[in-house]
C-alpha cells in the first residue's frame, strides 16, 4: 500500500471499493468513503457479469493541498468497468501540491477496465497523480489515461505550474510497464520534438495481454481510418512487447484522443475479454 504524509490544507478524501463474484454476478461488495469522493450506484448495461461504476468527486476538481486516494480490489473472477461521469479538473494552486493516487489490485481470473475521462490541468496547477495496477496470476487489464495541459479552447497555455503523471503496471510483483511523466509550465519538453511537440493533449492506453499480430494491425488500420484529411498535427502509436500492448495519442484534442482510445478499446475488448464493446453512457454527455 502506498503511503503519504497528509498535507496541511485541502480536501482529504478516500474511497475503498471491493468487487466480488457471486455466481454469475459481479457485485460491489465493499464501498467505504471519507470526504468528497463517492461512487454512483453500480449499474449493469451488459448483464450481471460486468459491474459498471462511475467515480464521483462532488467538488468538481482538485486544488492545491487536496489529496484523493482511490483503492479498488477485484476478487477472483470479478469483472468491473470503472469510469468517471465527466472530465477531471486540476485548478490553479497558490503553492501546495494536489495529489491523486489510485491503487488497483486484480485477483486471478478477474478483469478490470479502468477508463476515466480526461484530466484538464489548468495553467498554474500543481498536481501529482499516480496509478498503480497490481495484477495477480492471469488477471486481465485494459486502461487508459488522458490529460490536457492548459485549456486550448479558451486560449490558455500551460505557462506555469507542474504536472506529474506516474503509471505503474505490475504482475505478481514484477514490473510490466512503468512510466514517469513530469511537465513544468513553460518547460522545453512542452514544445520539443522529443517531448509534447507543442500539443496540449497526451494519452496512454495499456492492455496487459499478448495479442495476435492481426489485432495490432487492426488497431493501426483503425487509426488510419479516423485520421482527418488533410492531416492535423497529431500522432498515434501502437506497440506490443513482453505481454503488454501500449497505444499513445499526442495531439490538440481530448475529443480526438477519446475517439481513438474508444475505437482501440472496442477492438481490444473482444480479443482479450471475449465481450463486445459496451461504451459507458457517460461518454456521450
Amino acid at each position: 500500500m502506498l503511503r503519504s504524509a497528509p498535507p496541511d490544507t485541502g480536501w482529504q478524501a478516500r474511497l475503498n471499493l471491493g468487487f466480488a463474484r457471486q455466481e454469475s454476478r459481479t457485485i460491489l461488495e465493499q464501498c467505504r468513503h471519507a470526504g468528497p469522493l463517492q461512487v454512483q450506484r453500480p449499474f449493469y448495461p451488459e448483464g450481471t457479469g460486468v459491474c459498471h461504476v462511475a467515480l464521483l468527486h462532488p467538488p468538481g476538481g482538485v486544488v492545491g493541498g487536496d489529496e484523493l486516494w482511490i483503492e479498488a480490489v477485484l476478487n477472483r473472477s470479478a469483472h468491473a468497468l470503472i469510469t468517471t461521469p465527466a472530465a477531471g479538473k486540476c485548478y490553479r494552486s497558490a503553492g501546495p501540491v494536489a495529489r491523486q493516487i489510485q491503487q488497483l489490485t486484480v485477483a486471478p481470473g478477474a478483469a478490470l477496465e479502468w477508463l476515466p475521462q480526461e484530466t484538464i490541468v489548468f495553467n498554474g496547477a500543481c498536481v501529482h497523480t499516480l496509478t498503480h495496477v497490481e495484477l495477480c496470476g492471469d488477471a486481465q487489464f485494459i486502461g487508459w489515461e488522458i490529460f490536457c495541459l492548459g485549456r486550448p479552447a479558451a486560449g490558455e497555455i500551460f505557462g506555469t505550474g507542474e504536472y506529474r503523471q506516474d503509471f505503474e503496471l505490475w504482475r505478481d510483483g514484477e514490473p510490466l510497464y512503468l512510466e514517469r511523466g513530469h511537465y513544468g509550465g513553460g518547460d522545453p519538453v512542452l514544445d520539443a520534438r522529443w517531448g509534447l511537440q507543442g500539443q496540449p493533449v497526451s494519452g496512454l492506453l495499456v492492455c496487459a495481454a499478448s495479442l495476435a499480430g492481426e489485432v495490432v494491425s487492426a488497431l493501426r488500420a483503425g487509426w488510419d481510418a479516423i485520421s482527418p484529411s488533410p492531416p492535423t498535427p497529431e500522432l498515434a502509436t501502437v506497440s506490443q512487447l513482453d505481454g503488454v500492448l501500449i497505444s499513445r495519442y499526442l495531439g490538440p484534442s481530448t475529443a480526438r484522443a477519446r475517439r481513438w482510445f474508444t475505437l482501440a478499446w472496442g477492438l481490444l475488448r473482444p480479443a482479450l475479454l471475449k465481450r463486445p464493446p459496451c461504451p459507458s453512457r457517460f461518454w456521450n454527455t
